[in-house]
Formats: structure tokens, sequence, C-alpha cells
């Protein structure tokens, strides 16, 4: 399997060389780039908010947390189809109508300058360690691949997502995130269907241990999540940032709520895959292999190569689309430029440090993920949901709403996330000026 892996993966990214070439004639200006000239479909923004979604903590890193705790593993998914679908209903088409290119310049209209260039710093810091996370998650998909470690070939592969992301910019990410989706969906579902209906094995043990809360998972970690993760899904940047890239409000609202709805479908595929594992094999035979990819070690040799592809299509879209918006915004919201080389530059700069880190093994994924949502969610997502919504109708005094997103984010990290999102929720209140 591994020459055959190679031989596709050159094909694969070759393919994905080509489009970003092309659009890399069609970018004239920062708009283009950045936000892919703010003229997409309800289409294509569904399918590039479900291919970013859907990356190395949605599929690997789920599959491993359900084979740990069991079904509970379900709530990631469903909070962040939840977030989605509330975002759908209180905030898509506000968001859109402000015309705003990225989140932080979204709070610099609605707040003021010093805000924005706050939230652009949280995110462009925290990011790195989201992006390092779907290159460590890369990595073991590779070793898995081809058999052993290879560094040269995972800092190649990298390299050419970088390189592919500098060249075409949001256009080109947006045309191979449907291209990626796919292989994605395609992947579970032949994988599902395999395992339950082909392979087959304890299925009644699956089907008797479906519970949503056990002694892995009790109502504390449900709470927490509920906030934290349908936090991110709700009012994350990367989220966000497809509703920027919409052709009106309603395109972005439709988005959202499609998106949501498929996230609900997914997430029962995903988990019944983890759960299979989790019954059907045991620790032993597991050993350090983590379960999606076990799973891909047993499927049929045309369905193993779907799968592995899939998995990579899943990192990969969500890699880029990190690597692109936290360049974006940290040219933009703290340069104070809209420029398409600075933005190409800071892509390279940033998908490096990431690589470094990734090199540097510190970390895995979920760990990754789940630190930087600890520092955004507690920090910003009540700050600016209070925002949005007061906007046009209540003024907001600056220095108590920097003091709600700095210090929820500094006890979300250092103490709890509840707890910093609890203060930084008051704290935003508090910001609210009362009608005279």
């Amino acid at each position: 399997m591994k020459y055959i892996f190679l031989v596709i993966l050159i094909l694969y990214l070759t393919a994905f060389v080509i489009i970003s070439l092309f659009d890399l004639k069609k970018v004239r200006g920062f708009m283009e780039f950045s936000v892919a000239g703010k003229s997409q479909s309800t289409f294509a923004v569904t399918m590039t908010l479900l291919a970013t979604m859907l990356g190395a903590s949605t599929t690997i890193g789920l599959t491993d947390t359900v084979d740990q705790i069991g079904f509970p593993g379900i709530w990631w998914l469903i909070f962040g189809a939840l977030g989605l679908i509330l975002q759908s209903f209180i905030l898509s088409e506000k968001v859109r109508h402000l015309s705003a290119d990225t989140l932080p310049d979204l709070v610099g209209k609605i707040v003021g300058k010093p805000a924005e260039i706050l939230l652009a710093l949280i995110i462009v810091i925290s990011w790195i360690g989201v992006i390092a996370g779907q290159l460590v998650a890369m990595n073991s998909l590779i070793t898995f691949a081809v058999g052993k470690s290879s560094r040269i070939l995972f800092i190649i592969v990298s390299l050419i997502v970088i390189g592919y992301t500098m060249l075409g910019g949001q256009l080109s990410v947006v045309k191979t995130d449907k291209v990626q989706l796919c292989i994605i969906l395609g992947g579970i579902i032949i994988s599902c269907i395999y395992l339950y209906l082909i392979r087959g094995g304890n299925t009644s043990d699956v089907v008797n241990n479906i519970e949503f809360l056990n002694e892995s998972y009790r109502a504390k970690n449900l709470f927490t999540q509920i906030f934290v993760i349908g936090g991110v899904y709700f009012l994350g940047p990367d989220i966000m940032s497809r509703n920027f890239l919409s052709k009106d409000e309603k395109t972005a609202k439709r988005s959202s709520l499609i998106a949501g709805l498929m996230l609900l479908l997914y997430s029962v595929m995903i988990t019944f895959i983890g759960m299979w594992v989790k019954y059907n094999v045991s620790p032993d035979q597991l050993g350090e292999t983590s379960a999606l990819m076990y799973v891909v070690g047993i499927l049929p040799r045309v369905v193993s190569i779907i799968m592995i592809f899939g998995l990579l299509s899943a990192i990969l879209s969500s890699t880029d689309t990190c690597i692109i918006n936290a360049s974006t915004i940290f040219v933009k919201d703290i340069l104070r430029k809209e420029s398409v080389l600075a933005v190409r530059i800071t892509v390279l700069v940033m998908g490096l440090l990431a690589l470094g880190l990734a090199l540097m093994g510190r970390g895995d994924i979920m760990s990754l993920l789940t630190g930087a949502y600890s520092i955004y969610t507690p920090g910003v997502i009540f700050p600016l949901l209070v925002a949005i919504l007061a906007y046009g109708k209540r003024e907001i005094r600056l220095w108590i709403w920097l003091l709600a997103a700095v210090s929820g984010g500094l006890v979300g990290i250092f103490v709890t996330p509840l707890l910093g999102m609890g203060i930084s929720l008051v704290l935003s209140l508090l910001s609210i000026k009362k009608m005279d």
C-alpha cells in the first residue's frame, strides 16, 4: 500500500497546486485573496464550512475519545452542530450585514480599534497551536500509510500545503475544500457501512452502551463542553470566516443551518466507528495505534486508500483554512495593511512555526486544540456576542470590554474555562452603557 499511497499522494497534491496556480491569475487584490471576493454561493459556503470543521479533532481525535469514554464522546460534535444552528438564527445575518473581512475587523467596527487588536492577538497566538495540532495528525497519518516515520515526507507535504495556500489564498481554499469534503464523507460513510454490515462483530454491545453520560463523562464535563466547544462553533474565527465569504446575509444564514444539520448526521457516523473499535478491539490489539487508524488497517485495500485520503483531506481542509485566516487577521488587524504579499509572507511564517511545533512533538491533537480553545472561548465568545447584539442599540465601554476579554482568557487558561466564561460574561454585560 505504501507505493500506491505515494503515487496517489503526488496526484492529489499536484491537483491542488494546479488549482492554486489557476487562482493565482484571478487574484487581483486583497478581497479576492483573503475573502474570496465575498461572492460565494450557499453550496460553496456550506461545503467549505463543513470541510473546515471536519479536521483532525473530529476524525482521528474524536474516535480516540469515543474509544476511551464511550458514546458520550459524541457531545463534542453535537455541541458544535448546535452552535452552528444557533449562529444561523441569531448571528449570521447580523455579522454578514456589517461587511467585515475578519472577526477582529468586526470587533473593530462595533467596539473599537483596541478591541480589534486584542482579539487579533488572541487568535493569531492561539491558532498556531490549532495548526500544529492538525500537522501532528497529518504526521501520524503519513507514518501509518508508509509504514514508518518519515520526517522528510511530512515536511514536503506540509510545505506544499503552505505553498498552495500562499498562491491562491481563499479562492483556492474554497475550491479544494469541495473536493476534500467529498473524499472525507465518502471515506467515513463507506467505513461505517463496512464495519457494521460486512465486518460485523460485537455490535450488540455497541447498541447496549449508547449512553450520554457515564463514569468517564459526567454532567460537569457536559456543562463545560457546551460552552467551550459550542462557543467555538458558534462564534469561532474559522467558522465565522466562512460567513464573510458569502455573497449576502441570506446565504450566510442558510449555510450555517445546513452545515449544522449535516454535522449532526456526521457525528453519529464517526461516533459509531469509535464505538465499534471500543467493543471489538482489545487494548492489546490496538496498542499505540489510534482507533481510526486501526479501522483503516482492517478495511479492504481500496476502501482503506479512500479512507486514508479522506482523513488527509480532513486535516488539510482545516489546516489551510486556519493558516489563511490567521495570516489575514495578522496583516489586516495587527499590521493594519491590506496587502496580498504581506498575507503570503505571513502564511509562510505561521505555517513554518506550526510545522516546527509539530516536529518538536509538543502535545497530541486534542490537547493542542483544547488548549487553544481554552484561551479563545472564555476570553472572546461572550464579550463578542454581547457587543454584536448591542450594536446599533447601546454603546460599549471599551475599557470594561477589554477587561472582560483579557480576564476571561487568563482565567480560562490558568484556572478553568467555565469560570473564565462566567467572568467575561459579567464584565461584558457591565460594559453596556445604560440608556439615558
